[in-house]
């Protein structure tokens, strides 16, 4: 019997996690010593418990912080604080989104474009703010727009290079084909090149912003939150690339089977 893929798919890393944790949990009929036992549970309880504490921690963290940035700003009458005998947590982040609503709101209208517009000018006027300010926006404006238009972070597919040396291959997201001075100068004359971004190990954030020919990425059909997964855990997950391609393949088997919609008929 074949498992039917779900409705989520999680790049068949579920169907491995679940593997493995029946491997941890049952013997394969060879008897197994109580202390080898207790190891298996003990991992599994790890494997369980391990990712949805630091989750709950991380998200604990960043509350924490935007209310120790935010809270000093919000008026004492609307802090229940004031009221309460304890404190309550994510109040500072509550006013934060309801001020960048707002603050949206305004700029909508020709009154917060003419008050941006003047901030902007008048942030042009400083010979190092403006510098910064300039990429700041840039890299905002990039990343929201390709949140809202569903691309993950601009990043369009996922290759490797020979980096740092001949034989040796790192994961590169390719962020599109270069343009502007660096496209038109051609270095090394070189006339179809492409933007990839190399993150540094364990550190996504921070990475390479190279130029590379299209000939010498080798560009693969893996999505950019699996190979993220590879560089986040140091390479120590890696999607089941067999599994992806097995439930790709019943999905469009049960694609092909569905009834065509019915043809609209025009009434007369």
């Amino acid at each position: 019997m074949t498992d039917k893929p779900s409705g989520k798919t999680n790049s068949g890393n579920d169907g491995s996690l679940s593997a493995g944790l029946q491997r941890l949990t049952h013997d394969d009929g060879t008897p197994l010593r109580i202390g080898a036992r207790l190891r298996n549970y003990f991992l599994t309880g790890l494997i369980i418990v391990g990712p949805v504490t630091l989750t709950i921690y991380i998200i604990w963290w960043v509350i924490n912080v935007t209310d120790a940035w935010l809270k000093p700003f919000v008026p004492t009458a609307y802090l229940p604080d004031t009221y309460l005998p304890f404190a309550v947590p994510g109040i500072g982040l509550l006013f934060g989104i309801v001020f960048l609503t707002i603050t949206g709101a305004l700029a909508a209208n020709l009154l917060g474009r003419s008050l941006i517009s003047f901030g902007e000018m008048a942030l042009d006027r400083m010979p190092i703010v403006r510098n910064v300010y300039r990429a700041l926006k840039q890299f905002f404006e990039s990343l929201v727009t390709a949140t809202a238009s569903g691309t993950q972070a601009g990043f369009e597919k996922v290759g490797l290079i020979e980096f740092p040396s001949k034989g040796l291959w790192s994961i590169v997201f390719v962020t599109g084909e270069t343009k502007g001075e660096i496209n038109l100068t051609q270095p090394g004359g070189e006339e179809d090149l492409v933007t990839v971004f190399m993150p540094t190990g364990i550190v996504p954030p921070t990475g390479f912003i190279c130029f590379v020919p299209r000939r010498d990425v080798t560009f693969l059909k893996m999505s950019v939150e699996d190979a993220a997964k590879i560089v986040i855990s140091a390479g120590m997950v890696v999607p089941d690339y067999e599994a992806r391609l097995k439930q790709l393949a019943e999905r469009v088997k049960t694609e092909t089977k569905r009834p065509p919609p019915p043809a609209a008929t025009s009434s007369t």
